[in-house]
């Protein structure tokens, strides 16, 4: 099993908007945890689901690193789009945080949230939202 981490500060707090989108590699990606980080003091509220269509055209896709240092991980993070992702019609977690910077939660998934090939998952702007900082840990098959 590969195991890869990456974190990012999303840029759009806009209401009925993905956040933060992570693209499934070509082996699928499994996402072990995630980190959510309120980085304004703004009052948010974030889901995280399954768009019912993912982003096209991600703008700036950036590929989670291996945490081996060495070994080639195929899934990748967008915070922009052409069109973005459509809202999940139901959500796995869902958080709402006060106006106190550096309110948090850790999501962890114990067997894991399978993204199959060509899926997505995306962090969700259920309100005007502040930034958040996301740090996720996910595991890819061997090829």
């Amino acid at each position: 099993m590969l195991r890869g981490s990456i974190a990012r500060r999303t840029s759009d707090g806009s209401t009925g908007t993905a956040a933060f989108e992570l693209i499934a590699g070509s082996r699928g990606t499994t996402l072990r945890e995630m980190l959510v980080i309120l980085a304004a003091a703004t009052a948010s509220t974030y889901g995280l689901g399954r768009p019912a269509a993912k982003g096209i055209t991600p703008t700036a896709p950036v590929t989670v690193l291996s945490n081996s240092g060495h070994d080639v991980i195929g899934a990748s993070t967008a915070l922009a789009w052409g069109t973005g992702p459509t809202i999940p019609a139901q959500f796995f977690r869902r958080v709402s945080f006060p106006t106190t910077i550096s309110s948090s939660i850790l999501w962890t998934f114990s067997g894991g949230l399978f993204i199959p090939i060509g899926g997505t998952l995306v962090l969700w702007n259920l309100a005007a939202n502040g930034v958040v900082d996301v740090s996720i840990e996910v595991d890819e098959a061997w090829v």
